[in-house]
């Protein structure tokens, strides 16, 4: 076990490992007005390892966040809108035949880069969003007999519209699983829009972003989240609240039942253990507490949870069940 003076070095050199996130933030909010939730969950994305798919309606500035992170952190960004004819190969590359040569060399595709803005995922064929998963789990592509591994980091941000508009498919349950993150994006608020209204018309949304860190501080920085101390009583929370999605019944909440198809996976507590500690990271702390849990679990289980035909047509969803469940387990 760490004894308390381990816990108070450790807490130190987080707080100087984490310095960079002041900076980032403060050139960030440059060009992004609110959406301070989006922003913070593309940085835990990116500290966990993570991938984020992010939900929202078009001009809620999902495009322009992640452009701008990419560019303060001096990534490679690729960006590839999703459409019914993509092919695999547009995305991950193909081979070409060099007669000159009487060879076929590798043409590497969009899918080369630290920052992939997949927009739209929700409008592409199965094969390509297959082709996606290999790049999203084991970072690496294989195009002919080659495996070529990807950069790191190497982080998807993929956006997708609600399902209920036309000619969009939801992703598959496997493909889903992947993303660390489902986030929502809301409305701003008015005065926020006001503000938007402001900088457009004054061009102040041209701003150039200056890169205030560099990928490889990216890299230290996720070896430092995995350093951040995690009690085994904030281990046993985090289990309490995936299992409570499984066997509700067994954690007094019987009534969640009969609205549950399925419960949250086994990736949901790997990740929501990765997520808090990335989130006491951003903190400045060297330590979880329960509060970091709370505050990253909808988005780790919103979409991994299965909703019954029951809940559907009372309108329940899984933010309900979700609210339901931590307000209901023992905080430690």
């Amino acid at each position: 076990m760490q004894t308390s003076i381990d816990i108070e070095a450790l807490n130190q050199q987080i707080y100087i490992d984490s310095a960079f996130m002041e900076a980032l933030n403060q050139e960030t909010s440059k060009v992004i007005v609110g959406q301070k939730h989006m922003i913070d969950r593309l940085m835990l994305g990116l500290l966990a390892e993570g991938h984020v798919l992010l939900e929202g309606l078009p001009g809620l500035a999902k495009t322009l966040a992640i452009k701008t992170l990419a560019n303060a952190i001096n990534a490679d960004f690729s960006r590839i809108q999703f459409t019914p004819d993509l092919l695999p190969s547009d995305i991950i590359g193909t081979m070409i035949y060099n007669p000159g040569k009487n060879e076929f060399s590798v043409r590497k595709g969009p899918i080369f880069a630290n920052f992939i803005l997949a927009d739209e995922i929700n409008r592409a064929p199965a094969k390509v969003q297959a082709a996606l998963l290999e790049a999203m789990q084991e970072k690496q592509v294989t195009i002919g007999k080659e495996t070529h591994k990807l950069e790191e980091p190497f982080l998807v941000l993929a956006t997708q519209n609600p399902i209920e508009q036309e000619g969009t498919y939801p992703l598959p349950e496997a493909q889903v699983d992947r993303f660390m993150l489902k986030v929502n994006i809301t409305y701003p608020e008015r005065e926020e829009e006001k503000m938007i209204i402001r900088r457009n018309l004054s061009g102040e949304t041209t701003q150039k972003i200056n890169p205030v860190i560099q990928p490889q501080t990216i890299i230290k920085a996720r070896h430092s989240v995995k350093k951040v101390y995690m009690d085994e009583k904030i281990e046993n929370y985090i289990l309490d609240i995936v299992f409570a999605s499984r066997n509700p019944e067994k954690f007094k909440l019987s009534e969640l039942k009969p609205l549950i198809s399925y419960g949250a996976s086994p990736r949901a507590s790997i990740n929501l253990a990765i997520a808090a500690k990335a989130h006491a990271f951003m903190q400045r702390r060297g330590y979880v507490i329960p509060d970091d849990v709370r505050n990253v679990a909808k988005d780790i289980m919103r979409h991994r949870i299965g909703l019954s035909y029951e809940a559907e047509a009372e309108n329940v969803t899984q933010e309900e069940i979700i609210t339901k469940i931590i307000n209901t387990i023992a905080v430690p």
